[in-house]
């Protein structure tokens, strides 16, 4: 089975607990007004990978970076759970945990089931729920961008963190490519990133999320 990716990293301190692998998944049916990564909404973009080469890569980040995690970013993750869901039965049977969000709600996947959806949910330790609002822009929590987005604890691996949210800051991570490029990843107001893409730009180096 193939997943349509836009961006595998290997190791991130910005996208959920501790050091973690993240995957951004190509393309979005929920498409948030605002949202930070448009770029990731069709699903003709990004390119196929079969589970087994992503989870290749997982376990030798595992190996090289102490990971502790894997990260399940859009996109939309809820799309693909089919293939999402074998990939994280394979990362759990390796000791890592899962964060997976979505721009849908729990309430709602659960009351109306996609293929591959549940089976995500129950490989799932920490999910987090809900469509970016731009009105309601909130970034004093970690890792969510809107107010209206939930923590979800379903097992107990991160339930520590339930009473410590407000103490953990966003981060945000600039790396430059070996192509010259500049790839931004975590937290960060539309208007900062744009003036940091300004900034960036004035060096002659081009930016991609």
């Amino acid at each position: 089975m193939k997943i349509r990716i836009h961006r595998f990293l290997p190791l991130t301190e910005a996208e959920g607990p501790g050091k973690r692998a993240c995957l951004w998944v190509q393309g979005c049916s929920v498409r948030c007004e605002g949202c930070g990564v448009p770029w990731t909404w069709s699903d003709k973009g990004g390119k196929d990978i079969s589970v087994d080469d992503l989870f290749k890569k997982i376990v030798d980040s595992k190996k090289e970076n102490n990971i502790e995690g894997v990260t399940f970013l859009g996109g939309e993750p809820m799309d693909q759970a089919e293939a999402l869901a074998e990939l994280a039965d394979k990362i759990k049977i390796a000791g890592l945990s899962i964060l997976t969000f979505s721009g849908r709600y729990l309430e709602d996947i659960k009351s109306n089931p996609r293929k591959g959806q549940l089976e995500l949910l129950e490989l799932t330790d920490l999910f987090i729920d809900g469509p970016f609002e731009k009105e309601n822009i909130d970034l004093s929590r970690p890792w969510t961008g809107s107010s209206n987005q939930r923590y979800h604890f379903l097992t107990e691996r991160y339930r520590y963190l339930e009473g410590q949210l407000q103490s953990i800051s966003n981060k945000i991570e600039v790396r430059l490519e070996p192509d010259g490029t500049v790839s931004i990843n975590g937290m960060i107001r539309q208007e900062q990133l744009q003036s940091l893409y300004e900034e960036l730009s004035k060096h002659k180096v081009s930016n991609r999320n």
